[in-house]
């Protein structure tokens, strides 16, 4: 019974994958009107998402599966924990109305059932997160140096509105959506592989497929978000954009290393606005709000497999408490520090000082 539970589980944690993370891809395509239905563009980023994942995700299936934290410690148990974690985390994101990588709450969670049980893969871990931080500020770059270019022959004739332009920017999308299979349908069946319940070939084309339907059925409302909502490229940024991030996780995916997709597609978005307006962009209260929600979103998802180790497998209520009041205590000079900057702000605005 808690075999098909944790299977259910995982399968519906890829759908939302596919809701997000995958149907995101085809935002530029869209919003650009290079696919101007939406049905059309989900069902392209569909096709993409699964023929990534069935062609090319077993690497970083099993680097979730046995490459954080040993295999033999993962269970039935253990998996719940892991898809429990990593679900919390995003739902936290998307109340926040923040665009969240699962690989990293889904390793942040494989490492918080690694550390309660003391036995974690170091030096794999420190590649994985070094590359979080790699694989995005090559995306900036990337982005930043192509943008600076393109803006100086942008006038020119050929880069006016031409057939050719838009199916360039429709593979593009098509193989962001590719990359997205390749890398993130791991996070769902990685740990299924991990506790034995699947093989990695029947993993990466169940949850290929599962991630494809969440793109079709689920997506729309991503799509149309990151589409028409927050702001239109032209079909030369939108290539550059699609095709910096899908070329960048296409190459992570070969070697086995789960990264931020959502991250490297924002990073080249900065980068080519940087290229375009100047540093001005860096101050924007979003760009923020982003980089502190990359830092806390592993460790949240960290804490509460931690937790739900320590309560439910460990029965260790002790590690618990200290835990909780750290966590209590954090929130809790947070609070203190916002409370002080808000008193100051009103003193300066009633004209008292400061």
């Amino acid at each position: 019974m808690l075999e098909l539970g944790a299977i259910a589980i995982s399968l519906f944690f890829a759908m939302n994958i596919g809701a997000s993370g995958a149907a995101a891809s085809m935002g530029v395509a869209y919003g650009s009107g290079a696919v101007p239905k939406a049905r059309h563009a989900l069902f392209i980023c569909a096709i993409g998402v699964f023929a990534g994942a069935y062609l090319g995700g077993g690497e970083v299936v099993k680097t979730i599966s046995a490459g954080i934290i040993p295999q033999d410690i993962i269970d039935v148990k253990v998996v719940l924990i892991i898809i429990l974690s990593a679900t919390s985390s995003l739902f936290l994101a998307n109340l926040l109305g923040i665009p969240l990588s699962t690989s990293e709450v889904t390793v942040g969670a494989v490492v918080g059932v690694g550390i309660a049980y003391q036995i974690l893969f170091i030096k794999s871990l420190m590649i994985i997160m070094m590359f979080w931080v790699i694989v995005p500020v090559a995306a900036f770059g990337i982005a930043w140096l192509f943008g600076k270019g393109l803006y100086k022959v942008q006038h020119k004739p050929f880069f006016k509105d031409r057939p050719l332009l838009t199916g360039i920017l429709i593979l593009a999308g098509f193989f962001e959506a590719f990359s997205a299979g390749m890398n993130n349908v791991a996070n769902a069946v990685g740990p299924l592989v991990g506790a034995g319940l699947i093989s990695v070939p029947d993993g990466t084309l169940l949850g290929g497929a599962f991630v494809a339907l969440g793109a079709i059925f689920l997506g729309k409302k991503v799509l149309e978000t990151n589409g028409k909502k927050i702001t239109r490229y032209s079909k030369p940024e939108g290539i550059l954009i699609s095709g910096t991030g899908a070329g960048l996780v296409i190459a992570s995916s070969i070697f086995g290393l789960p990264v931020p997709l959502t991250q490297v597609t924002s990073s080249a978005i900065i980068g080519l606005g940087m290229a375009k307006s100047g540093s001005e962009i860096l101050q924007k209260h979003i760009v923020k709000k982003i980089i502190r929600i990359w830092i806390v979103s592993p460790l949240f998802s960290l804490a509460i497999s931690y937790m739900l180790v320590k309560l439910f497998l460990e029965k260790d209520m002790y590690s618990l408490i200290v835990l909780l009041s750290v966590m209590l205590a954090t929130l809790g000079a947070l609070s203190l520090m916002k409370a002080i900057k808000d008193e100051k702000r009103a003193v300066h605005e009633e004209g008292g000082g400061i």
